[in-house]
């Protein structure tokens, strides 16, 4: 591109989100921060600033349809446009998730902010996307959401979890009616799956950094034009749906 990347990166106040967003920040693009809490979010955006990125926040919940639109209104107002959305904004539901206990509040909660939200704000600056030269979306999956390694015996899937797993498969799903639908448009649209990154999502209990969890994304974020669509990838490559 000739002008400068613009990216808004959801839940980029902390873990793997900053990341996203320090990675993309050191590659010269412009990056808004999404971010509920409002000192979270300008601590954020002042140390990626600090370290040499040119970060802006934007205030932003997924699950509020005010919040949403707001947030494409600024960055409409900010330059016309959106060259790369990347949908990181995710929660857990906690971690006792038995089906047969299963709380139905806290499942909605997760498909709020996992599913819905990402459906809400794609659909909100798709109309900026759609005047990048080359536009991208990135859904940050999990490889839990995979319905062949849920299935493998022998797979590592993590413990049973009938909130989070399923939102990450439906979100799966998601990604790829969003590819048939805009599959006449230059948008390249992928889920990546970060692997078991150390955050306060899982008590920090993962052996992968927030770094390492960011690369998939960066990656995905900064496809050629020619690059895959309607994707699952991580580090090592595909993910079996």
């Amino acid at each position: 591109m000739t002008e400068q990347t613009i990216a808004l990166v959801t839940g980029a106040n902390k873990g793997i989100g900053y990341e996203i967003a320090a990675g993309l920040g050191k590659l010269g693009w412009q990056v808004g921060v999404g971010a509920r809490d409002d000192g979270r979010r300008a601590e954020a955006v002042a140390k990626l600033r600090a370290g040499g990125a040119d970060a802006f926040g934007v205030p932003l919940d997924v699950t509020d349809e005010a919040s949403v639109a707001a947030a494409a209104q600024q960055l409409e107002a900010r330059a016309g446009r959106l060259d790369v959305l990347i949908n990181n904004a995710g929660i857990t539901g906690g971690p006792l998730q038995q089906p047969t206990a299963a709380d139905l509040p806290t499942i909605r909660a997760v498909l709020e902010t996992n599913v819905l939200g990402v459906i809400s704000l794609t659909n909100a600056v798709l109309p900026l996307l759609r005047r990048s030269t080359s536009p991208r979306i990135v859904n940050m999956s999990s490889s839990v959401g995979s319905l062949t390694r849920q299935t493998d015996p022998e797979g590592q899937t993590g413990p049973i979890s009938i909130a989070y797993s399923p939102s990450k498969s439906l979100l799966n799903a998601v990604t790829i009616q969003y590819v048939k639908e805009l599959a006449d448009t230059n948008i390249l649209i992928n889920a990546g799956c970060p692997g078991f990154v150390a955050t306060d999502l899982n008590g920090f209990r993962g052996h992968r950094t927030p770094e390492q969890g960011a690369a998939i994304a960066i990656k995905l974020a900064t496809l050629p034009d020619d690059g895959p669509t309607g994707g699952f990838f991580e580090d090592a490559g595909v993910v079996p749906w």
